[in-house]
């Protein structure tokens, strides 16, 4: 206890610096993603009277759900659109001024969708869904770069889960503001829209008073005083030449290379290993069984006897239950390490689908099997928030260097990007076939997920950027040198045969 008031003491600039982050980048995301739920009717039927105002007939449903359709996946194009740009813009402005960028296009966008009412113009909404997720693209990847490179390496487990901390935050703030007491109603949906804005504005006023992170002023802008001015800056008094001999050894083994763009990655084949470990966390984290989680929990509480005014209450219960499961994932994420919490969490979570496949086939003979669905729902809930929702970020921070870290993280946003338009698209789809069967898909998966996390990932903590790296690659040499020997042993043998 001592040691935590210390270093909030001695890093309290820093704690600072990620509640700036925090509140203006992936909490954004978080609150996109949600709110659109609670607005859904509302903007249907004011798409529905401004095409009566202007034509004077009544919009067909097919034009209408197509207009929907077209709302809620403009986001996730516009969402595409950013992460490809921001691996040049981290790279070429640095993450602050990215960010401060961001907070302006998310302001016109905002503005865009809070006046999209009184313009009496749907496509405005389009136009700032699309603009949202541009900013939703670019900040996700910036402000978790950013937070991993700002952190000292004993508190970096940590601050890099604050990033999907702030993500989870998003959602129940998006639930809470989303209720009919408050900004989820028919007069106030706009202004639940435009929410995003405002914190954009404070993000944009006081982020201008803290450094761009130490490694891109020492790596990128050959600024060794400026690096450790930062430091001092955001870490208080002290002797920071551990990291500083840190970030000079990543220094020279990246010597003359330049940041890569993606295509340059995608070609350099000693980052492969690195690369495939965050497209397996990525898609593990996409098929991990959530969004059937999240399908079913309406029609699991409906069934267990829940009032329906109850079950927007119930449903934010469920958001604050992973909000504090990766908070508390943040403060063991240094103690017990990323391997351990990664496989742990999913085979927590394959038992959890396992016991909730059988409590709602057998919930027709036996009622009181449906309040367990209801628990079991929340227990999967707080295993991934302690297990893949805060780790997963962590890691993909850590595996790579400078040089390949922004097309790295715009390869791994392609990835989630795709992979949320593929899960609505596909997914409803699956339901509709299997039915609650679709669970044994996400228990494979789950399983799967955490053997091979098991045998291919080094374990993370405690450990820099360069010692990683090498690690990487030590473990790809040992492959291909046993393969060598196991083609080499087979051509002896087909030799001794022929003789």
């Amino acid at each position: 206890m001592a040691g935590f008031l210390s270093d909030l003491v001695q890093y309290r600039r820093l704690w600072l610096m990620i509640v700036v982050l925090g509140i203006g980048g992936t909490h954004l995301s978080g609150f996109q993603m949600s709110v659109i739920n609670y607005a859904s009717p509302y903007i249907q039927k004011f798409i529905n009277d401004t095409w009566l105002e202007r034509y004077g007939s009544v919009l067909p449903q097919e034009t209408l759900m197509l207009l929907w359709s077209l709302v809620v996946s403009v986001y996730c194009m516009g969402g595409m659109i950013g992460c490809l740009c921001s691996g040049y813009l981290t790279a070429t402005f640095g993450k602050k001024k990215c960010l401060l960028f961001n907070d302006v296009v998310l302001i016109t966008a905002t503005l865009h969708t809070g006046f999209s009412r009184t313009a009496k113009s749907f496509e405005m909404i389009l136009a700032g869904r699309f603009l949202e997720g541009i900013a939703a693209g670019i900040c996700m990847n910036a402000h978790v770069q950013y937070a991993g490179e700002i952190s000292p390496k004993k508190l970096r487990g940590f601050i890099n889960v604050t990033s999907t901390v702030f993500l989870a935050l998003g959602k129940t703030v998006a639930r809470i503001l989303g209720l009919r007491e408050l900004l989820g109603t028919e007069d106030m949906w706009h202004v639940l829209l435009s929410f995003s804005g405002l914190v954009a504005l404070i993000q944009l006023i006081f982020l201008p008073f803290f450094p761009e992170s130490p490694p891109y002023l020492l790596l990128q802008k050959k600024d060794k005083a400026g690096c450790l001015k930062a430091m001092k800056q955001l870490w208080g008094e002290g002797n920071y030449q551990t990291e500083f001999d840190d970030l000079m050894k990543e220094k020279a083994i990246t010597k003359g290379t330049k940041i890569m763009n993606v295509l340059e990655v995608l070609r350099e084949r000693s980052v492969y290993p690195q690369l495939c470990t965050i497209l397996l966390l990525l898609l593990s984290l996409q098929l991990c069984g959530l969004s059937a989680i999240t399908f079913y929990t309406s029609e699991i509480f409906l069934t267990a006897s829940l009032h329906e005014s109850i079950i927007p209450y119930v449903s934010l219960g469920v958001s604050i239950s992973e909000l504090l499961s990766i908070i508390f994932c943040s403060s063991i994420i240094d103690r017990f390490g990323r391997r351990m919490l990664l496989c742990g969490g999913y085979l927590l979570m394959a038992l959890i689908l396992v016991l909730l496949e059988v409590s709602l086939l057998l919930s027709d003979q036996f009622l009181w099997l449906r309040y367990c669905s209801v628990i079991l729902i929340f227990l999967f809930i707080i295993a991934y928030g302690i297990g893949p929702a805060g780790v997963v970020v962590a890691v993909m921070n850590e595996i790579f260097t400078l040089s390949t870290r922004a097309s790295a993280f715009v390869i791994g946003g392609i990835v989630i990007w795709l992979g949320l338009t593929f899960t609505g698209m596909i997914f409803p789809f699956a339901v509709m076939l299997l039915g609650p069967f679709c669970f044994l898909i996400f228990i494979a998966v789950l399983i799967i997920s955490a053997v091979l996390i098991y045998l291919f990932l080094p374990e993370t903590k405690g450990k820099s950027t360069s010692e990683i790296t090498e690690k990487f690659r030590t473990c790809q040499f040992k492959r291909t040198r046993h393969q060598a020997v196991e083609k080499h042993t087979a051509e002896e043998k087909t030799f001794c045969t022929k003789l």
